[in-house]
């Protein structure tokens, strides 16, 4: 109790304060030099940046980060009833408070000194402090030009839009102490937009492709009338962006008329409609619908609700895009929605997330970052390869990977989750990413601020992207993947069967060399949760049941694979040197450890509505334990793996293994 954090076993002591060490080492020799360490190495970002502005000796530095801080754009492409923005919004105000003080105390120093200066000295900040006065308050005005000048949001479902913008008002009223105090509150229709982020144009090119592409797919040169449309269109959103830039200065002028500011909003909604209605027009093309049929052109626009971040947001987009992109996008199949896409690389992958990541990655600026909260099917699925490469491109990127048991990180969400965060490259670009995260009550204080993250290997010839979260992991990997040869290599067409189980076993899994005992009603027969596949030689049975029971298997299924079910891949894929196949004490402990899964095992009764009563034969395999280390200790030599590799992955996972009495 004196050294642990809540749950800690002393090996993850002795793991944390070795890395607090090397952390502390590498800021004492100057090693932490960008942002991008920051992130690797876990540190507080936002605490660090408190302290640039706080420790800024001159004026130079600060006017530059409160220019940056203005400036920024952060975009929720699904943004919902807005809770990554209010995130964001609690972000930034600290920052944005400690400028403010900034600026005081140099006016204030400035005022103090006897030496002669300039009587402009510092008018930038006193023009800010000035702007500041004419609010009800400092926290009043910070917030408001949060709102106003950074935040951006678009979601499909235009109600949720409206709650994101009330919850916004009703943020900035709150800081109000009297009723005198109230202004127009200020107007961010144009910052949050209901709209389909999936559909719609990003750019002039996009637009130009589609008046050029034919029914049959051929390009075409565009007509001089219909290059002349083109060069209106983007005049149009020039236009539509500059209304925009003086619609939004105006709600931080005091003294503004309510006519001025109703005639402005007008004017800016009538040249995005305008701009909208030729949009949709030309996109309506690509989906073979004609314009001119009003009822199908209706229905389609209805039904994809077409949104296009060239016209909406062209002043963003015109300077290379947003710098920062959060959110959660929906976890849904393409077949779930009602709308179809166009040009996405990984539409194939059929999730509605993983285009939503590609469209973020098309409207962020180069310099910019992308963080978002996505299933771990991310770094684990084949389906995901082709958004992983687009991710890792001439990025730096790292995934942080939690558990859903027995903690999750969301409590209506059942499912394993990844946060990818993906930023400008330091060098040539390096990719990160933690073990496979695991806590519980006690310990969720402490989950994000030891969030360890390993070095993963850019050039994968694997669809995965592995789960380390301790160096040594890594040498374990490239042990493993130096074995030339599969299980899948064993496999064949004969009687030598090995039985698993597809699903349960959280903590384990269960391959026997016979079919576990199952009855419906009496009625000796097969559980759905029940496969198998054969071996080419008698001789491997016990060995593959070995090896695949090990806890090398345990700490290999668990780095690649998306943990939800046993699929044919977890195991095909898993490589076994032919050494270990053929080895006599493998084959014996083999034959142990499924005597002594018999001797454990129980027939777990349960009475269904739909089926009657059902037995199934229940393996405690955490009493096999003792057996299951033999096996490793045997299996150590054909992998190489040292004495300290092979104390790694015996004691893999062992706090949760071991914690409780799990049935698999």
């Amino acid at each position: 109790d004196d050294y642990a954090l809540p749950t800690e076993t002393w090996r993850e002591v002795v793991a944390r304060r070795q890395r607090y060490a090397e952390v502390r080492a590498k800021l004492a020799a100057g090693e932490v030099r960008a942002v991008n360490d920051l992130i690797t190495l876990n540190l507080d970002v936002e605490q660090f940046a408190a302290d640039v502005i706080a420790q800024s000796e001159g004026p130079e530095l600060l006017r530059a980060f409160w220019k940056a801080l203005k400036e920024i754009s952060v975009l929720d492409p699904t943004c919902g009833s807005g809770a990554f923005l209010f995130a964001a919004l609690n972000v930034l105000e600290p920052l944005y408070t400690a400028c403010l003080e900034g600026m005081q105390g140099f006016l204030d120093d400035l005022e103090r000194t006897e030496r002669p200066h300039h009587p402009n000295a510092l008018r930038d900040f006193r023009n800010v402090r000035e702007q500041l006065d004419k609010h009800p308050g400092e926290r009043y005005f910070i917030l408001k030009s949060i709102v106003l000048n950074n935040l951006y949001g678009v979601d499909v479902m235009a109600e949720a839009v409206e709650i994101c913008k009330l919850r916004l008002f009703l943020k900035l009223v709150a800081q109000l102490d009297r009723y005198e105090q109230i202004e127009p509150l200020p107007d961010i229709d144009f910052n949050v937009r209901a709209g389909n982020t999936l559909v719609g144009f990003t750019s002039l090119d996009a637009v130009r492709e589609a008046m050029t592409v034919t029914p049959d797919g051929q390009h075409r040169m565009l007509y001089p009338q219909e290059q002349e449309q083109l060069s209106r269109v983007e005049e149009d959103a020039a236009i539509a962006a500059r209304a925009f830039g003086k619609f939004r200065d105006m709600q931080t002028e005091q003294g503004m008329s309510a006519s001025a500011f109703t005639d402005a909003k007008r004017e800016l909604r009538k040249r995005l409609d305008d701009l909208r209605e030729q949009l949709d027009r030309y996109l309506a093309g690509e989906y073979g619908v004609e314009a001119d049929d009003g009822e199908a052109y209706g229905q389609w626009r209805e039904r994809h609700q077409p949104f296009h971040w060239f016209a909406e947001f062209y002043g963003i987009m015109r300077h290379g895009g947003f710098d920062v992109i959060i959110g959660n996008p929906p976890y849904l199949e393409t077949g779930q929605v009602p709308y179809s896409t166009r040009h996405f690389a990984c539409e194939e992958a059929g999730a509605i997330h993983a285009m939503c990541i590609e469209r973020s990655l098309a409207l962020c600026v180069s310099s910019g970052c992308i963080s978002m909260i996505v299933p771990l099917a991310l770094v684990s699925t084949q389906r995901m390869t082709a958004l992983q490469r687009m991710l890792e491109k001439k990025r730096d990127c790292w995934y942080a990977n939690f558990s859903w048991r027995p903690g999750k990180l969301f409590d209506t969400v059942n499912r394993a989750l990844t946060i990818f965060v993906v930023t400008k490259p330091k060098d040539k670009g390096g990719t990160y990413a933690t073990a496979y995260l695991k806590w519980n009550a006690d310990s969720r204080d402490y989950l994000i601020s030891t969030i360890r993250f390993a070095v993963c290997p850019r050039e994968r010839k694997a669809f995965w992207v592995p789960k380390l979260g301790q160096r040594i992991e890594n040498s374990i990997l490239q042990k493993c993947a130096s074995v030339d040869k599969a299980m899948a290599g064993y496999v064949g067409r004969s009687s030598h069967r090995v039985y698993y189980r597809t699903t349960g076993g959280l903590y384990w899994k269960v391959f026997t060399d016979f079919a576990p005992a199952f009855y419906v009603n009496g009625i000796a027969g097969n559980s759905s949760r029940e496969t198998q596949f054969a071996l080419l030689k008698k001789k491997h049975v016990k060995s593959a049941v070995a090896i695949l029971s090990s806890d090398v298997y345990w700490w290999w299924y668990t780095v690649t694979s998306n943990l939800r079910d046993l699929n044919p891949s977890d195991w095909r894929h898993f490589p076994v040197p032919q050494s270990a196949m053929d080895d006599p004490e493998i084959q014996r402990l083999g034959t142990k450890y499924l005597a002594d899964l018999r001797a454990n095992s129980t027939m777990l009764v349960r009475n269904q509505k739909s089926t009657g009563r059902t037995e199934t034969q229940s393996f405690k395999i955490q009493k096999s334990k003792p057996v299951i280390d033999e096996i490793d200790r045997a299996l150590a030599p054909h992998y190489g793996f040292t004495d300290e590799e092979l104390d790694f992955i015996i004691n893999y996972d062992i706090k949760y293994r071991m914690g409780g009495s799990y049935e698999a």
